[in-house]
């Protein structure tokens, strides 16, 4: 088991099973919502996700059609995202995580968004958008351009 929690640890989480598709989003909404350069991320089936304390405390903004981004009312913390058009998985913040994920991202993408002060140095991959044949791994269909 994973263990997840807010920053004012209102919002405690277990995931239950295996973290999949891990990677870095530098689109603008991701950098916003989480006050970096990047959002690291993975998806982890509904089924595997379980609250422990303070669902009452997530609050949900739809930051572009189908797709909702859960942070704790109280402190802010990114908890996590849902999908309209994918309502079996979430993508979790690697950065809720209490617990090693066991998994690392595998990828950049929206990477001519990125910010213009940070310099990604790693060797994985990056790509202008989501690539299609990860949609499936990462368990989210974009419904909008991202910038």
């Amino acid at each position: 088991m994973i263990g997840g929690s807010c920053l004012c640890g209102g919002v405690k989480f277990l995931v239950e099973g295996p973290l999949s598709g891990a990677l870095n989003c530098h689109c603008s909404m991701c950098r916003k919502a989480h006050g970096a350069a990047f959002r690291s991320r993975a998806r982890v089936n509904v089924a595997a996700f379980r609250w422990v304390q303070g669902e009452d405390l997530v609050t949900f903004y739809e930051s572009s059609p189908g797709n909702h981004r859960g942070f704790c009312r109280v402190c802010g913390s990114p908890i996590l995202s849902r999908f309209d058009q994918n309502r079996a998985v979430y993508g979790l913040p690697l950065g809720a995580l209490d617990d090693d994920p066991l998994v690392k991202p595998m990828l950049h993408v929206f990477v001519p968004n990125k910010a213009p002060w940070h310099d990604i140095t790693d060797g994985l991959p990056q790509f202008e958008e989501l690539p299609e044949d990860v949609l499936q791994l990462v368990g989210v269909i974009p419904t909008a351009p991202r910038q």
